[in-house]
């Protein structure tokens, strides 16, 4: 497992955490797995300034970033620090993705890559933890294997600026986001459109299950069904959980999978990708449960020996936050997070429902 370092958000396991979920649940048989390639430079250059990527290479092969780096391509920052896999990691991000954009172009289904998902990624800059995007680079590959209806839905606590600057005014792409007002990037205004390309929704602290269901229903659904996508991106940022120490919304795992059961039909190619989540327990269980529901697998109510341990076994790999409860160790599914639907919440769906 590489770590983007002690002191950062992302020393935690996640995607490790749910593969070994996964597998101790029977959910994972080797032929539903597929190892991600790393993208090569040529493949990232569908998006990405071939400048920036040859920067990428080489702050990892000096294992250092200079000055230039660090003022042109925010390389090197306590945001974007440079760690030994700081190229390989995320062009094997981006490889898995692109791979699963190729399949499902060819072949109508769904696959999940919860390795994927860096949406603040820019054109020829770090952003935000996202070294590349891949999330950009996927529906990029669709677009080029002739497919030219795509929505692209963000749940992740934090607005997709990356990906908005990426398909602003391109009408083959409706891009919906769900995120936390007044939370970094501080773009995704209710009443920025992305050239008519976008929805922007952002919502108040505590948004909880109810709100979420609202959104799905009043806004989400109606504007997917609208447009009649080929192929549907949903990316599943796990920080929009109560437990995570990087956003103050509260919903549950299940708001999230009651997302994904709604849209998972929505398509006759659906992408679904992981993203943020900082808390390693709360990122395992809800990505795990995703691929569950995705596979149609029961999930138990209480998690066998095996899987637990893979829970017991986490850590915040030099954080001091406290251990989870045992519900946290022991199940998958949180209790149910439900509350008002608040005006604020309300309001804004109408204006949007209105646009």
């Amino acid at each position: 497992m590489s770590s983007y370092g002690k002191a950062h958000p992302l020393r935690v396991a996640r995607v490790s955490t749910v593969m070994d979920l996964s597998r101790a649940l029977g959910w994972l048989p080797p032929e539903r797995f597929r190892a991600s390639p790393r993208a090569k430079p040529a493949a990232l250059a569908l998006w990405h300034d071939p400048d920036y990527i040859a920067a990428l290479q080489a702050a990892e092969v000096a294992g250092e970033a200079t000055d230039e780096m660090r003022a042109r391509y925010h390389l090197g920052t306590l945001s974007n620090p440079v760690f030994p896999e700081v190229f390989r990691r995320p062009a094997t991000g981006a490889g898995g993705v692109m791979l699963a954009a190729e399949l499902l172009a060819a072949v109508p289904g769904a696959i999940h890559v919860p390795g994927g998902g860096t949406h603040h990624g820019l054109q020829g800059r770090a952003n935000g933890f996202c070294y590349l995007n891949d999330v950009v680079l996927g529906i990029k590959v669709m677009l080029r294997a002739g497919l030219s209806r795509i929505v692209y839905v963000d749940i992740d606590a934090h607005h997709c600026d990356g990906v908005e600057a990426a398909f602003a005014h391109n009408p083959a792409v409706r891009m919906i986001s769900v995120h936390e007002e007044g939370r970094w990037p501080f773009t995704g205004a209710l009443c920025d459109t992305g050239g008519g390309s976008a929805f922007n929704l952002p919502v108040p602290r505590g948004f909880n299950d109810s709100e979420m269901r609202a959104v799905l229903d009043g806004l989400i659904l109606p504007l997917v069904e609208e447009f009649r996508p080929e192929a549907l991106v949903l990316q599943c940022g796990a920080d929009s959980l109560l437990e995570d120490p990087l956003s103050r919304l509260a919903l549950s795992n299940r708001a999230y999978l009651e997302v994904v059961a709604g849209l998972q039909h929505a398509a006759p190619r659906v992408l679904v990708l992981g993203g943020g989540g900082y808390n390693p327990w709360s990122v395992g269980r809800l990505w795990t449960l995703i691929w569950g529901r995705l596979n149609g697998r029961e999930v138990p109510d209480r998690l066998p020996a095996e899987a637990e341990a893979v829970l017991r076994a986490l850590g915040w790999n030099g954080g001091t936050r406290p251990l989870p409860g045992e519900a946290m160790l022991t199940t998958l599914l949180d209790p149910p997070r439900e509350g008002p639907v608040r005006p604020e919440v309300r309001a804004r769906l109408a204006e949007l429902a209105a646009r």
